[in-house]
């Protein structure tokens, strides 16, 4: 991969030299801002961008580092393209920069090419002892998921905004952890009669565990263990589901009937692998109570967005994975209280990220406070 070649005719490299004050070289804020923007702009073009991250390492004093730096950020200053951005990753720590509209060519690695590039800039620019001090290290966007490996399968590295914006608003997330906790100790206390009615119903009417077990993904992408009352007969084919799943997340699924006076509904209904008690239980909601305890174990959020399927994430759009990075996955959401499965996934997932970027605790409160209406009616579950 390179840089596209049209953007090298129209988008000249840097000539220019930098201050002394280095007003060339974006702020901390400012180069962080720049990369959110690069995300959404490389979700929309389909074209990926390269961050190369340079850190002089820790051998040198705090003002021999900001110098080094300065003086490295100035080389590849002089050799990048208007469309390119360079700046503080971290303040006077690591620098940055950010390669745009990069192109696959030649099955030559994007990472290998541009790394050989900065380092013919900076051996011809910068002594040879304090070229070997740096540590380089490149991120390609997007990055590539792996949920079997453990661990976080995003890279933190190109998500600098959301990590800011969590620190600033660490208070608010202690206030929802113990809305949480007391709210799913609440109702695991309160329900207990009903879990253990509803467990003895799934044991005498079909062969199995009382419990499903799935791997779900959650924030960030990590992947832990979901839990609902069993509502199917066990050793049932995937294919069909993850089939419509693929379809429904591409727009190409048809509406279900809903077998009512309503609008279809974008999920499977008269699934043949649902026993009778697994009907009666999806229509009312109540095979989603065991979930209180993955909100205890903090794997889920009282509200939040909806937990996928691993294999629901690998059929997503590279912007549909914003619903699975900008907020912890919740029992209910802004989804279920709107329309739930007869909303198309592309709709969801607005609604998703509408959420993320405007929750608060007392919007959770006003969601929690619609949740068992929506219930009730039963809008859109199957």
């Amino acid at each position: 991969m390179k840089p596209s070649s049209s953007t090298n005719r129209h988008s000249p490299v840097r000539t220019q030299r930098l201050d002394a004050d280095g007003s060339d070289i974006l702020s901390q804020g400012a180069f962080q801002k720049r990369i959110a923007h690069e995300r959404k702009r490389s979700e929309r073009s389909r074209k990926p961008f390269l961050l190369l991250l340079v850190d002089s390492g820790a051998s040198l004093q705090n003002g021999q580092n900001e110098e080094l730096l300065r003086k490295v950020l100035y080389a590849l200053c002089g050799s990048i393209r208007e469309t390119d951005a360079i700046g503080w990753y971290a303040d006077r720590v690591v620098g940055g920069v950010m390669f745009t509209d990069m192109v696959q060519q030649n099955d030559v690695s994007i990472s290998d090419t541009m790394m050989k590039r900065v380092h013919e800039t900076l051996q011809s620019n910068l002594e040879e002892e304090r070229v070997r001090q740096l540590k380089l290290s490149v991120h390609l966007f997007p990055d590539d998921w792996d949920h079997d490996g453990p661990g976080r399968p995003s890279n933190p590295t190109l998500y600098p905004d959301l990590a800011a914006r969590d620190d600033s608003q660490k208070n608010l997330h202690t206030v929802k952890r113990a809305m949480d906790i007391f709210g799913s100790s609440l109702a695991l206390m309160a329900l207990a009669p009903v879990l253990a009615l509803i467990a003895l119903a799934i044991k005498l009417t079909s062969n199995g565990p009382v419990f499903f077990r799935q791997k779900r993904v959650g924030q960030h992408g990590k992947c832990f263990t979901f839990l609902k009352f069993r509502s199917m007969y066990v050793n049932n084919d995937e294919r069909e589901h993850k089939e419509y799943v693929q379809k429904l997340i591409a727009g190409r699924a048809a509406p279900q009937d809903s077998g009512d006076a309503g609008p279809g509904v974008f999920k499977l209904t008269n699934d043949r692998r649902v026993t009778l008690v697994g009907r009666f239980l999806r229509r009312s909601s109540l095979d989603e109570l065991p979930q209180f305890f993955n909100v205890l174990r903090g794997d889920m959020s009282l509200v939040g967005p909806r937990p996928a399927i691993p294999y629901e994430v690998e059929a997503y759009d590279i912007w549909h994975r914003r619903r699975v990075l900008e907020a912890k996955p919740g029992i209910t959401g802004l989804w279920q209280v709107n329309g739930r499965s007869r909303v198309k996934f592309d709709d969801m997932v607005r609604l998703d990220l509408q959420y993320a970027r405007n929750w608060t605790p007392w919007m959770d409160i006003k969601i929690l406070l619609r949740t068992p209406g929506a219930v009730v009616l039963g809008e859109g579950a199957h």
